[in-house]
């Protein structure tokens, strides 16, 4: 799928998750919706960093363009030692090591320990980058004729307002994990909620996604699981665009209401 529909399902499922936790009657304080769902947005477009064409390739400059080659060639590398037989030889590292729920659990927990060992200025660094993707990814066509510097400005200042909402006590910096050291430690899970949400988008496309892998499937590891191929479509279709993208936001609607309590 393309970005906006990635940012879309990742806001989209941590609202979700929201809900579910509230009508289990363990509602998440705002703060932590709202953050949430805003990082689940912007990691959502996090597995792309193998394509130099992708959102988040551009979002940083440089710096971002210099990653994601680096990102794209170790994933090659890896597709390259790790496959078998089965599996066809590729040019490239795109929808390899980072669409796979190996991936997302690795930079989940790796940035889960971030928050807890860095502190003020390491949570500040993570709720930074993944708010420059999601807008980026949600208001994508303001993002597109603005500035990179007014975009980075955008989210370096709702990174600092929201970290002191966050810090305040009872809006959820010690939510979920409640253990002295362990605050901030849920800012892992939307992530790795918004890369799996990002590879089963991409599983519902034309090439699939490997999201089990190393898991072998038959003759291949990189697998690209997907439905039946006449379920599929390709990325940027009108499926996409008119149907899947306006399901997100209804559903999203739901579900932050849910989460807040409404229905």
């Amino acid at each position: 799928m393309m970005g906006p529909a990635h940012s879309l399902s990742g806001a989209a499922a941590w609202l979700g998750v929201g809900a579910a936790v509230a009508g289990a009657g363990h509602p998440m304080p705002w703060p932590v919706l709202v953050a949430g769902a805003l990082i689940c947005a912007g990691a959502a477009l996090a597995p792309d960093l193998d394509h130099k064409s992708a959102t988040i390739s551009r979002a940083f400059g440089p710096i971002s363009r210099w990653l994601c080659e680096i990102i794209d060639k170790l994933s090659h590398a890896v597709y390259k030692a790790t496959r078998t037989q089965g599996d066809p030889r590729r040019n490239g590292g795109h929808r390899t090591l980072t669409h796979t729920w190996l991936w997302a659990v690795l930079i989940g927990v790796g940035a889960s320990a971030l928050a807890m060992t860095g502190g003020r200025w390491a949570v500040l660094g993570i709720l930074f980058v993944h708010l420059v993707l999601a807008v980026e990814g949600l208001l994508w066509r303001m993002a597109r004729t603005s500035s990179d510097v007014l975009v980075w400005l955008l989210g370096a200042t709702s990174a600092w307002i929201l970290a002191g909402v966050l810090n305040e006590p009872g809006n959820g910096a010690d939510w979920l994990f409640t253990a002295p050291g362990q605050e901030y430690m849920w800012l892992g899970l939307p992530i790795i909620l918004g890369a799996l949400v990002h590879d089963i988008g991409d599983a519902l496309t034309v090439s699939g996604c490997p999201i089990l892998w190393p898991i072998p499937i038959g003759r291949k590891r990189w697998y690209p699981l997907g439905p039946p191929k006449a379920m599929r479509f390709r990325a940027g279709s009108w499926v996409e665009l008119k149907v899947l993208m306006p399901a997100f936001m209804v559903l999203g609607g739901f579900g932050g209401l849910g989460a807040l309590g409404y229905i």
